[in-house]
């Protein structure tokens, strides 16, 4: 099944769509002259929409805007040099692609999934596997689903036959998603050179636009569970540091990684966090993690450091009126819990 232009235009990661830009011979200098604005600023429109709100709108009949602004919108983003904001803008693009996708055609999904080699097949309306629509190779499965946390995506729970995985059209086009989105970071990485002022101008203004919103981004990706303004002077500081990007010391990160398993985020909630480090590496991070929260080696789950020792690995920033009183990050936590809460309802009013 060929791909039409419109689909390009809905999924420009396509080697259809380079492609198509290649043959446009659309060069760096040529984005300073006032005869490609529109797609400028439509690419910058994607990074913005990524920033703002995780997700990249799709500009029905503008197909020869939509096409070309792909490939600038990752140029500009790259050329941010900001892994937080590349990963975000990444994983928006992604969503848009899995949200296109869920609305598809059996042929069409296959068709994209055939752009990343996936050993797909569409199975028959009839029998029991009627409510699936797609039988895929348990390794092209395994390969997308080990990062989703949800149960069903385990591969213990999941109809296995001959080595084929069943799916649903949606549970399809999910993982789909991860696989563009791996597919889009891995050309963020890539070094951009000189631009044209005029661009340069642009991506200065995304990423210092992410920079404002950083907090809101923070709070926004937060498990809800998790009360952020009970946590201790020292965990926000290290939270607060990790989010920007900044390294750090191995107490550091034991103190964080132990003391977020501990009131209630999961391994891999974690283990997401760490990727807005540049050296991010999610094979060691993730041994890493698990092994603090139990799963691995003596089983044993640990528990953050006193504060003393925080104190005397200089991981203290300053104490509040809550440190004195308490010896412990946890107890700091638990306490200012219960202030929190309780003056929650009054500030809703």
């Amino acid at each position: 099944m060929a791909l039409t232009k419109s689909d390009l235009a809905k999924y420009p990661f396509t080697p259809e769509a380079a492609e198509y830009v290649r043959d446009l011979d659309l060069k760096i200098e040529d984005l300073a002259s006032p005869d490609y604005k529109s797609i400028l600023d439509r690419a910058e429109t994607r990074i913005e929409e990524a920033i703002l709100h995780n997700l990249v709108s799709l500009q029905p009949h503008k197909d020869e805007v939509e096409i070309p602004s792909f490939p600038i919108a990752v140029m500009m983003a790259a050329a941010t040099a900001d892994p937080p904001l590349q990963r975000r803008y990444a994983l928006a693009e992604a969503k848009r692609a899995s949200g296109l996708l869920g609305e598809e055609s059996r042929a069409k999904i296959m068709e994209i999934a055939g752009n990343f080699n996936w050993r797909i097949r569409p199975v028959d309306d009839t029998g029991e596997a009627k409510p699936y629509d797609f039988t895929l190779h348990f390794a092209d499965f395994l390969r997308n689903s080990t990062v989703f946390r949800e149960k069903k995506w385990k591969l213990v729970n999941r109809l296995l036959l001959d080595g084929e995985v069943y799916l649903t059209r949606d549970e399809a086009a999910r993982l789909l998603e991860e696989e563009v989105r791996r597919h889009i970071e891995g050309k963020l990485g890539l070094e951009v050179g000189a631009l044209p002022e005029g661009v340069t101008k642009r991506v200065e203004r995304l990423r210092l636009l992410f920079v404002e919103k950083r907090g809101k981004i923070r709070m926004e990706e937060a498990p809800k569970r998790v009360v952020m303004a009970a946590f201790p002077p020292c965990i926000r500081s290290l939270y607060d540091s990790l989010a920007s990007g900044r390294p750090l010391s191995h107490v550091g990160r034991f103190a964080l990684t132990s003391f977020l398993l501990n009131i209630g985020m999961t391994p891999e909630e974690v283990v997401s966090l760490f990727r807005s480090l540049s050296d991010f590496d999610e094979r060691m991070t993730r041994y890493q993690v698990e092994h603090i929260a139990g799963r691995r080696g003596s089983r044993t789950k640990y528990i953050p450091p006193r504060c003393s020792t925080l104190r005397t690995h200089g991981v203290c920033p300053a104490m509040e009126e809550t440190c004195r009183r308490v010896s412990h990050p946890l107890a700091y936590y638990r306490r200012r819990l219960r202030t929190v809460r309780t003056e929650a309802p009054a500030e809703q009013k």
